[in-house]
């Protein structure tokens, strides 16, 4: 009977920490998912508050070396072409509100979908544009940074 328990034991022992670990495991993985929609939601509210303040060195920081922007028009611009037109506020940012974000994350590739207001003046219109971006966005070394960002209306 006691070699019995002896070899029931670790059996019993392991066969309960299955599901203990299993569980620990996912709620590891759920903290990290909600921690990186957080990291995503803060760059991407980075960067629009950097384009209101004309902040290029920063924006610089968070946005990827062949990062483009596609406008409502469909025109692609490059960074550089987009910081020209901030820095002589051909595009000036003024304010945005929120409507609504979703953030899809895949290993360290993520889609974030935002809907604002935003007011702005493009090329000589003024106007609160119901915008709505779709940013690429990839991990590297612990920080998110957006690739691409394409907008439409909503």
């Amino acid at each position: 009977m006691k070699r019995f328990i002896t070899l029931l034991l670790p059996i019993i022992i392991f066969n309960t920490s299955i599901p203990y670990s299993q569980t620990s495991l996912k709620v590891k993985g759920l903290m990290e998912i909600e921690i990186n929609k957080s990291e995503i939601l803060d760059v991407t509210r980075q960067l629009k508050q950097l384009m209101i303040d004309k902040n290029l060195v920063e924006l610089n920081k968070i946005l990827d070396s062949h990062f483009t922007l596609t406008h409502i028009t469909g025109y692609v611009q490059s960074k550089e072409e987009w910081f020209s037109e901030i820095e002589s506020e051909r595009m000036k940012y003024y304010s945005y509100k929120e409507v609504k974000n979703t953030i899809k994350i895949e290993d360290d590739k993520a889609t974030f979908v935002s809907q604002n207001l935003f007011d702005a003046r493009i090329w000589g219109s003024r106007n609160t544009w119901r915008l709505q971006q779709i940013m690429q966005l990839e991990k590297r070394k612990d920080k998110w940074i957006i690739l691409k960002s394409v907008a439409t209306t909503f």
